[in-house]
């Protein structure tokens, strides 16, 4: 009877549990729908097509660039223009970085590739605006090349971060890096853990199933775009930071030491000069009421003339 009551016990104690994760769940879905998708077709209805003129401007870009490398010498310029590889000067893969943006890699398929980027470019601009838009995607697509880079410069090893020297021949992965830094980005700033599981999950998995280079570009945007939404709204915060870690930097002090110049030569010991002449003291001025005529004394010569006449 009592292993009965137990189980009895069991469904009234977890129904409770049950119903709060189903309220959990449902809040979390309903605002995800929101955010994701009510918001931005409310921000559409007051702009028009005009709030989506960074996605059809990147999907219009990816073809543009498909039917050009389909020809060899479109392709070759294509690859002039925007193909970014590692064993490239640095200048020159910064350089093509924002043309690499709509070059599709060649082995994907390009209309599910332009599917994406049109969705990720246009919840983004309808979300954060252009600016940040191309900012958050440029970001991401330069995190990936730039650490790409270095793992091919570390070499084979380092508990896997390395990758062999052949993988900087091989084209970046163009448009997908953007695409998948913008849906993480957005799925972090707008609490949105079904899209971040399809996005950042996904991008796992396939690192994993497939361990190349693009898989790992993939995983550096995602990264860095997780940073960069944790980021959002934290201006202020950061720039205290800063300045806090800056003030607590103990000043630096330069302790004197001898002067790195040569030693200057002696110099030669001066004559000694002649004692001057001791200046006449100031004359006082003599007013006439003050001055009283001396009486006149007769010169010697006069009075012994005076004496002889006589």
């Amino acid at each position: 009877m009592s292993g009965e009551r137990s189980t009895e016990r069991r469904p009234d104690r977890l129904r409770p549990s049950v119903a709060r994760l189903a309220r959990f769940v449902g809040r979390t879905l309903r605002g995800e729908w929101h955010a994701i998708v009510v918001d931005p077709v409310r921000q559409l209805a007051r702009r028009g097509l005009s709030g989506l003129l960074l996605a059809f401007v990147a999907a219009f870009g990816v073809i543009f660039f498909h039917d050009i490398a389909q020809h060899p010498t479109g392709a070759v310029w294509v690859t002039r223009l925007g193909g970014v590889k590692a064993d490239l000067p640095l200048w020159l893969s910064l350089l093509r970085t924002p043309v690499s943006l709509y070059v599709p890699a060649l082995d994907l398929p390009v209309w599910a590739g332009i599917t994406q980027l049109f969705l990720a470019f246009a919840l983004a601009e309808l979300t954060l605006g252009r600016s940040r838009t191309l900012a958050i995607a440029y970001a991401t697509t330069l995190a990936g090349t730039l650490v790409a880079r270095l793992m091919i410069a570390v070499g084979p090893g380092w508990s896997g971060f390395g990758l062999p020297a052949a993988c900087g021949h091989i084209l970046d992965t163009g448009p997908s890096a953007a695409v998948v830094g913008l849906f993480t980005y957005l799925s972090v700033i707008r609490r949105a853990p079904v899209v971040f599981t399809l996005t950042g999950g996904s991008m796992v998995w396939e690192s994993i199933a497939v361990p190349n280079l693009a898989g790992r570009e993939h995983l550096i945007a995602v990264g860095s775009a997780v940073v960069l939404g944790l980021l959002h709204g934290r201006r202020t915060q950061v720039r205290a930071l800063v300045h806090s870690l800056v003030h607590s930097l103990p000043p630096t002090r330069r302790t004197p030491g001898p002067s790195p110049t040569a030693p200057t030569a002696p110099t030669a010991p001066t004559a000694p000069t002649a004692p001057t002449a001791p200046t006449a003291s100031p004359v006082l001025p003599v007013t006439a009421s003050a001055t009283v005529p001396a009486p006149a004394t007769p010169h010697p010569t006069a009075a012994a003339v005076t004496s002889l006449e006589r």
